[in-house]
């Protein structure tokens, strides 16, 4: 307990998609338990206000806040809305991610450019707000989430997604470079089949019906399973902790082996 105590962590994509536990709220209870005060923030309110509720159940402080992670406004007013609560920022989660279907011919421009603002432009933009405080700060913690799709095919057909994922993995590359003697680490957590809500809502359409999805989905895994959203919050709050204070640049599988195969 207690390895991010006292700390401030804004989470966009704080929210679920669904019923149980996604990567973004599941981050988000995670840093609150371990002595975090979280900033939930998140495209629809009321999922940003239930993360900020299950964080308040158990005792801890929390705020809820609505953004769109692709207008630059937004994003302006959430950090600014953190800082004027808490102060400061001491880390910095970007978990929002979505994939629109489409191969390399059949892919719209509509659809890569919506796919590259939600995957990759979003982390940008939070990085751009953040980054000043941190420096004024002496330093701070970024976890970029990204995907296992971006070092890999993975077998579905959504080239926009392969290819913003593998940008996020760059970016926080450069930027953890970039950083590195300030005190602001920067690192990549690349998740791969996991059972969370988001897959119910963007990737049952690849399949027959739920049950093969899931069927199929562990079968990928050599651990014949999948993650869940706790797999990826927990390898976050260890990135965020003074555990991880030596390591930056990144990008870390939780995807049980599948990145060997």
């Amino acid at each position: 307990m207690g390895r991010v105590q006292d700390k401030i962590a804004l989470v966009f994509g704080a929210g679920s998609v669904g019923e149980g536990w996604g990567n973004g709220n599941a981050a988000a209870v995670a840093y609150a338990r371990e002595g975090a005060r979280v900033v939930a923030v998140d495209l629809n309110q009321e999922a940003a206000e239930a993360t900020r509720d299950l964080i308040a159940d158990e005792g801890s402080d929390a705020i809820a806040v609505r953004a769109d992670v692709t207008n630059e406004a937004d994003v302006v007013a959430a950090v600014a809305k953190a800082v004027e609560h808490y102060g400061r920022i001491d880390i910095l989660h970007n978990n929002v991610g979505m994939n629109v279907p489409g191969g390399a011919v059949d892919a719209t421009p509509e659809s890569w450019r919506k796919v590259m603002d939600v995957n990759l432009t979003s982390v940008f933009l939070a990085c751009r707000e953040v980054l000043p405080i941190m420096l004024k700060q002496g330093g701070g913690a970024i976890i970029n989430i990204s995907s296992l799709a971006a070092i890999r095919y993975t077998g579905y057909p959504y080239i926009s997604y392969y290819a913003s994922k593998a940008g996020v993995n760059h970016y926080t590359r450069a930027l953890a470079m970039e950083f590195a003697d300030k005190g602001i680490r920067a690192n990549t957590i690349m998740p791969g089949v996991m059972d969370t809500p988001h897959i119910y809502k963007q990737i049952t359409g690849y399949y027959d019906n739920v049950e093969q999805m899931k069927r199929d989905r562990a079968e990928l895994s050599p651990m014949k399973r999948q993650g869940e959203g706790w797999d990826v919050a927990w390898a976050s709050v260890f990135l965020a902790s003074d555990q991880a204070k030596f390591i930056t640049g990144v990008e870390l599988p939780v995807d049980g082996g599948k990145h060997c195969m």
